[in-house]
């Protein structure tokens, strides 16, 4: 059996792996740990690993351990490499490798636990869709009963009054019962593909910031951060401006008006939704500088009836992430004191 070249082995796994120099030098570095570092070959090899990953000392004393034919195994370390701010959190593994020329080499496994710890996250927030899912269809049930019988006895009412002007209250009544029960079966119903369009994610941030502005004149600014790149996405254009207007409103109404709502749009690469890995997926982060969510509710925020405002419904959220989750996309939740960020991904629908 022919043997591999091991920079053919290395290439083919999705792993990020490096072969470094017991000095730090990096020799070699695969396709998997290029995406990682956002790094192409030429510019990574012939680096230090101190200047390139910003580890510094505890990887240098695990490079000297695979001179002594030992594996040192580093968890949960920050990178100075980061995308947009967000830091890259991996585990670490150097073990021997052996020699090449006149040097000796060490394999440097790089795996992304914050990648893991958003999967977490994602499939708990899949769990809560679904509990919110159900109670929705729930509310939508007892919503509907009465108002299937209000209208009834608006109709017998309106049979038995004598005057104009009095069945118009009774026909006012009627219209927005079915008013109601249209837009229950809307938020409960199946997602159609013929509601699909084609349109550019700015449009929609745009429109939600138009309306938002004009609804509140005074002490409200935005700041928009667009990537000019990203592609246009298959969806429901109405729906999804829902979904945005819903939590720019949430920002709103816990700074009382009074503060700045973030746009920004980034693509992301081989990104992964549920258990489905996708080449390019649109993030849309909307935040806000307000008193943030508190602290009680953080982790139940999507759930319908989770408010944190008197007198709110807490249905919002629940909505937004429910039209998200209809697209094939995710949203994730970061809030602390003057810093409250919701990003929205949604997987771009390759050509067939």
């Amino acid at each position: 059996m022919e043997t591999l070249p091991a920079d053919q082995i290395l290439d083919g796994l999705s792993t990020a792996v490096l072969l470094v120099e017991l000095d730090g030098s990096v020799h070699y570095v695969n396709g998997a740990a290029q995406i990682l570092l956002a790094a192409s070959a030429e510019r990574v090899r012939g680096r230090r690993t101190d200047e390139l990953l910003g580890i510094g000392a505890p990887l240098q004393a695990a490079l000297a351990a695979t001179g002594e034919r030992r594996s040192t195994t580093l968890r949960e370390l920050t990178l100075k490499q980061s995308i947009d701010g967000h830091a890259l959190v991996v585990d670490c593994t150097v073990s021997p490798f052996g020699w090449v020329g006149d040097g000796e080499l060490a394999l440097v496994e790089l795996v992304r636990v914050d990648h893991l710890s958003r999967f977490t996250l994602e499939t708990r927030s899949q769990e809560r869709h679904a509990v919110s899912t159900m109670l929705i269809d729930r509310l939508a049930h007892e919503i509907k009963n009465p108002l299937g019988g209000l209208r009834g006895a608006a109709q017998l009412l309106d049979r038995e009054l004598p005057d104009r002007e009095s069945r118009e209250y009774t026909r006012i009544i009627m219209h927005e019962a079915d008013r109601l029960s249209a837009l229950v079966d809307r938020m409960t119903g199946p997602f159609t593909t013929r509601e699909k369009t084609c349109f550019n994610l700015h449009a929609v941030l745009e429109h939600v910031r138009r309306l938002t502005l004009a609804d509140v004149q005074e002490g409200l600014t935005f700041s928009r951060d667009y990537d000019p790149s990203i592609p246009e996405i298959m969806g429901d254009r109405e729906q999804l401006i829902q979904a945005v207007l819903n939590i720019v409103r949430n920002g709103v109404q816990a700074m009382d008006g009074r503060g700045e709502i973030g746009l920004l749009t980034r693509i992301r690469r081989q990104f992964t939704l549920g258990n489905r890995r996708h080449r390019h997926v649109l993030e849309a982060r909307i935040s806000d500088n307000g008193p943030g969510i508190p602290a009680d509710i953080r982790e139940n925020v999507f759930f319908p009836m989770v408010s944190g405002r008197s007198g709110g419904a807490g249905l919002g959220l629940s909505i937004a992430q429910d039209i998200v989750s209809r697209h094939g996309g995710a949203i994730e939740c970061m809030s602390q004191p003057g810093d409250t960020r919701f990003s929205l991904y949604l997987p771009v629908e390759e050509p067939s």
